[in-house]
């Protein structure tokens, strides 16, 4: 994302709206996917932040498989992975 300055950083985190321009979808159709567990995101009381290491991971995904990215399924994999390491110490 291009902020107009030369040294801007990167952000770590997206609003949900940001996320959405980035990735040419609407807002509420994010929203949804957040509230459903579909996309990952950080609730910080009552709104959402969207890292950006998640929208690279989409968009990395998309391009390496060369076909259509099931981010629902992305999110439930990385749920499981997560759970696995809890239940197991941290060894995956």
């Amino acid at each position: 994302m291009t902020f107009g300055h030369e040294n801007v950083e990167r952000p770590t985190f997206y609003t949900v709206r940001e996320a959405a321009r980035i990735m040419r979808c609407n807002p509420s159709t994010l929203y949804r996917a957040i509230r459903e567990n579909g996309f990952p995101a950080v609730r910080v009381r009552a709104r959402y932040v969207v890292p950006a290491a998640a929208v690279d991971r989409l968009a990395a995904a998309a391009s390496e498989s060369g076909g259509c990215v099931d981010v629902a399924r992305l999110a439930a994999d990385q749920r499981a992975a997560a759970e696995v390491a809890r239940m197991t110490g941290g060894a995956r």
